[in-house]
């Protein structure tokens, strides 16, 4: 076992007895070896977690109530500085009780996994702590952002356009829907709601991440003009009625502007028709977004790209989240667009004291006035570490593993049949699945007996979590009670693992 141990990272009986204003004012002062030792240890301990996160002896996480959990920790702001030592051990313990989300056994959300070189781009990042706003300032990490998001526009199919990392696939899905507003309706950025001819709506699937209804509330339309489209058994948008749903809102006066299809929506993974929802856009003269925040990365795969990702290269906008298959450190968001200067147009302020156009270099480069934020965080450098420690292609590689682990779990499944039983063949590495425990094993599928399994999920959830062995994700839909949703995205996972987690589920589900 190599849990934290909290009580080993003792610092020199010098240095303990610091507070951190003892230290900080420079490096290079003659507490410059107290600063080293101080920063050696929490990099100890780090690199320690690492090896937990990775140990499959390893609980996952070490539960605790939130007010039992308030007991355990210190969480109190002093007025006096603590100890050097007792900020270790703050370090310590905060880890010592974090779910370990890259632990192999972690198949609970669409962002898991460690990828270790990812994580030391991160190191970097905070240690280089620029802001992203102009070239000015972090001329390095823009030219890689440049580069990687050029490269990114490639693969979608597109020779020129633009793209923005984003604080998450939320923002990413907004700045798509401003940008849509903006193209048609320029004077919207300076008339608002006057500039409109009439009501505007927007159309996406009923299975579609919520953040597509909640640009609908923040950006003035209303939810109620964000239509929900009817999806088929599988998740898919039907596009029969999304053009249905077009027509009737044109009969009432209103404005269709924007189309969301989904690839890889979050519950079950399905995949939106691309081409047939492009054929509705071009015909209705609605822009036409893509929101691959969870599928994104099977563009990189030859084996899976297609039929899922078939006509991308028609959409308007794609968002595409890093952070997710491919597996960045958290967070690493980005969107991207057809059309080049759409992002500057729609978003430009030209406040001059930060985007002078009168600086010694080409200002092209600046990206702060093509964003609705003013600090972005620096998102780029792990991506373009990892991308270069795998290359393209071993970032194809990385995605065939991951859906061919899924392909392996459906396959255990139906070997299994008496004790799961699979709801659908997933097309992205979402597994959705009820576990039958054995009174109800030989019992007829029907609706009352799937109410059974429904309630049988979040008791063996909680199980897991007290025994901190597993994590699997369960939920409702819209046709059924909950059900098991496991997420194979981390590049640590194997067979085994697999194996593991549905006889796991099994061991704590039998007596149910």
């Amino acid at each position: 076992m190599t849990s934290i141990n909290v009580e080993k990272y003792k610092l020199s009986d010098k240095t303990a007895k610091l507070t951190a204003k003892d230290i900080i004012p420079c490096v290079q002062s003659s507490d410059s070896a107290e600063t080293r030792e101080f920063l050696h240890k929490i990099a100890e301990l780090l690199v320690d977690y690492v090896n937990v996160q990775n140990d499959r002896k390893e609980k996952i996480l070490d539960f605790h109530h939130p007010e039992d959990m308030k007991k355990l920790l210190s969480l109190d702001i002093p007025e006096d500085a603590v100890t050097l030592q007792q900020l270790v051990k703050d370090c310590a313990m905060t880890l010592k009780y974090q779910v370990k989300t890259g632990h192999p056994h972690f198949f609970n959300q669409l962002s898991c996994g460690l990828d270790v070189v990812s994580m030391a781009g991160e190191w970097l990042t905070a240690t280089a702590n620029t802001n992203m706003f102009t070239y000015e300032i972090a001329p390095v990490f823009i030219l890689m952002e440049n580069v990687v998001l050029s490269k990114m526009r490639k693969i979608i199919g597109w020779d020129g356009g633009d793209s923005i990392l984003a604080p998450g696939g939320s923002i990413s899905n907004l700045y798509a829907f401003l940008a849509a507003r903006h193209k048609m309706f320029p004077n919207y950025k300076e008339h608002g709601a006057r500039a409109l001819p009439g009501e505007l709506v927007m159309f996406t699937s009923d299975q579609c991440h919520y953040s597509v209804k909640s640009c609908a509330a923040v950006c003035g339309l209303g939810t109620d003009n964000c239509v929900m489209v009817p999806s088929d058994e599988h998740g898919r948008i039907i596009p029969a009625e999304l053009e249905r749903l077009i027509l009737e809102r044109k009969a009432r006066g209103h404005i269709p502007f924007f189309v969301n299809a989904t690839a890889g929506t979050t519950v079950l993974g399905a995949f939106d028709p691309i081409n047939a929802i492009a054929d509705i856009c071009q015909k209705y003269n609605c822009w036409f977004h893509v929101d691959a925040a969870w599928g994104g990365g099977l563009l990189l795969s030859n084996k899976y790209r297609h039929p899922r990702f078939t006509g991308i290269e028609r959409c308007d906008s794609i968002t595409w989240n890093p952070h997710k298959l491919m597996g960045a450190l958290l967070q690493c968001s980005t969107i991207h667009f057809k059309e080049d200067g759409l992002l500057i147009s729609c978003n430009q302020m030209s406040a001059e004291y930060l985007f002078m156009t009168d600086k010694l270099y080409d200002i092209s480069y600046d990206t702060g006035d093509k964003v609705i934020q003013c600090g972005r965080h620096n998102d780029i450098f792990k991506l373009w570490l990892q991308w270069r420690s795998k290359g393209t292609e071993g970032f194809a590689k990385h995605m065939d593993h991951l859906m061919e682990l899924a392909e392996y779990e459906v396959k255990r499944i139906r070997q299994q049949s008496d004790k799961f039983y699979l709801i659908m063949e997933p097309e992205c590495v979402n597994v959705s699945f009820w576990y039958i425990p054995k009174r109800l094993r030989g019992v007829p599928h029907d609706a009352k007996k799937e109410q059974e399994l429904g309630k049988i999920c979040p008791i063996i959830k909680s199980r897991m979590m007290q025994s901190g062995t597993l994590m699997v994700g369960y939920q409702p839909d819209d046709r059924r009670p909950n059900f098991f949703r496991s997420i194979i995205s981390s590049i640590a996972v194997t067979e085994a693992d697999v194996d593991f987690m549905l006889n796991e589920i099994d061991r704590l589900g039998q007596d149910l």
